[in-house]
């Protein structure tokens, strides 16, 4: 009986050696061809080679057809590192090497980045160094994270000694400084928030900041860069922002804007328009009034009467006159409050806008 079972296994294993070798001479015959016709004069004749195989489905190590059944079909095993024939099984390639990135992760986590963050101008050393957050070092932060109030205190004191550590000399601490003026107190998008940062940046590098006050250069620098990118900033604003509300403190920021507008080239110069969003919706008002308010300011954006007012006072007294035409008016101490003007400029700029819009008969 063992006899007749090793007879048995030699004849499948000729069997199935027959039927690979049958394959390779067929994966032979497709592969060269000679064409009769191409021959030249000298008598030689030209192979021509197969058709080039598809490279849509060709793997990073395989690009060749299968040396047994010639399938261009290859299935990739990332995790055992070998391709294989999707048609045969025939292993072409094991043990690759894989050459992207490594995504271990050590903590524990479900974020497997091994890079921090990106660089920022809005950080002193640009973001290049770690840094103990403000933020995590609340009570309620602290609640959430489990710590004791012993350790929330170390880890404060730690933070102190961290951020002194990196501000040794008096440029760096000023930097810093400006730095956190901007992101704390300036209220802006991501994207503007850097531009206002690199700002401060080339005006320490004009030496525009040398015999003023770090806080009311940062900011000029916010409210140059929120008015060069079309985000409507009144400066009175910006100075409540800044604990800049006193007369000489509101007349140094005017006079640092300009500089910092001079020295920078930022010369962008706001207009009414960009404020009817805001004020719109500051008062909560109807969609179809800004419409209203844009169409009015189109007939009467042209006049000469206009030259020498506040924009934000403009825009302001347009988007009174459409919510009196409106079903839900706003009254004057509203508009006043979200514009920044008194009721007699507002009054008298009303009358302005009346003349006009009789004049060109808008309804």
């Amino acid at each position: 009986m063992l006899i007749f079972l090793s007879m048995g296994l030699n004849s499948s294993a000729m069997t199935i050696q027959l039927q690979v070798d049958m394959m390779k001479e067929n994966a032979k015959s497709r592969g060269e061809s000679v064409s009769p016709s191409s021959s030249g004069s000298n008598g030689r004749r030209t192979i021509v080679p197969s058709m080039r195989p598809s490279t849509s489905r060709k793997t990073e190590g395989v690009s060749r057809p299968c040396t047994v059944c010639g399938s261009n079909s290859w299935d990739t095993d990332e995790v055992r590192g070998e391709t294989s024939c999707s048609e045969c099984g025939y292993v072409a390639e094991e043990n690759m090497m894989d050459l992207g990135a490594e995504w271990t992760n050590h903590s524990g986590g479900d974020d497997r980045s091994r890079v921090g963050a990106p660089t920022t101008l809005t950080l002193s050393d640009k973001g290049l160094s770690t840094e103990i957050r403000r933020s995590d070092l609340t009570s309620g932060a602290a609640k959430r994270h489990g710590m004791s109030g012993k350790a929330l205190r170390d880890w404060r004191r730690r933070q102190r000694i961290d951020q002194r550590s990196k501000t040794r000399d008096s440029r760096s601490r000023n930097l810093a400084k400006a730095m956190q003026f901007i992101r704390d107190r300036g209220d802006l998008p991501p994207q503007i928030e850097q531009e206002a940062a690199g700002l401060y940046r080339h005006s320490v590098d004009r030496g525009l900041v040398t015999g003023r006050s770090i806080r009311g250069v940062s900011a000029a620098c916010v409210y140059v860069a929120a008015r060069e990118a079309r985000i409507p900033r009144r400066i009175e604003d910006v100075a409540e922002a800044f604990d800049m509300v006193k007369d000489v403190d509101l007349k140094e920021l005017k006079r640092t804007i300009r500089l910092v507008s001079r020295f920078l080239g930022a010369h962008h110069i706001t207009g009414p328009e960009e404020y009817f969003e805001r004020f719109h919706s500051d008062l909560g008002m109807r969609p179809e009034t800004l419409g209203r308010v844009r169409r009015m300011w189109d007939i009467v954006k042209d006049d000469l009467s206009w030259q020498g007012k506040k924009p934000s006072g403009i825009a302001g007294v347009i988007i009174y006159r459409a919510s009196q035409d409106s079903d839900s008016p706003r009254t004057q101490s509203e508009v006043c409050k979200v514009s920044g003007i008194s009721e007699v400029t507002l009054r008298g700029l009303l009358k302005i806008l009346n003349q006009k819009l009789s004049e060109k008969s808008f309804q």
